[in-house]
């Protein structure tokens, strides 16, 4: 499976951004799906994922209640819909898919598939 992630872009703070990341060469069907991002000079950390079949849906808390992840079963493309955007946000973010356990969902090293990143950047 391929992923391809978009969307990215410079935004002002309090803006928004949805990014999108489509699968190609097969199906999210029994993945699940999820957005990371890493910022300049600090580690990649976990930011939304999701069962494609359903289920549970976990945010860090940096982003809950700001950030919303969805999906589109007929384009196989999950989304990250991200609203109140700061300037702590600015990361180049990924999209991955893969099978963890439930307590392993924000663990990068879970997945197996991964976009090649998109540069989110929020400033004035």
């Amino acid at each position: 499976v391929q992923l391809q992630a978009s969307g990215g872009g410079l935004v002002e703070p309090g803006g928004s951004l949805r990014l999108s990341c489509a699968a190609s060469g097969g199906t999210f069907s029994g993945y699940t799906v999820a957005w990371f991002r890493q910022a300049p000079g600090k580690e990649r950390e976990f930011v939304a994922a999701r069962r494609w079949s359903g289920g549970s849906i976990y945010y860090a808390d940096s982003v809950k209640g700001r950030f919303t992840i969805s999906k589109d079963n007929a384009k196989n493309t999950v989304y990250l819909q991200m609203n109140s955007l700061k300037p702590e946000d600015t990361a180049v973010y990924y999209c991955a898919a893969g099978r963890p356990i439930t307590s392993a969902t924000t663990a990068s090293r879970m997945y197996y598939y991964w976009g090649q990143g998109t540069l989110v950047t929020v400033s004035s």
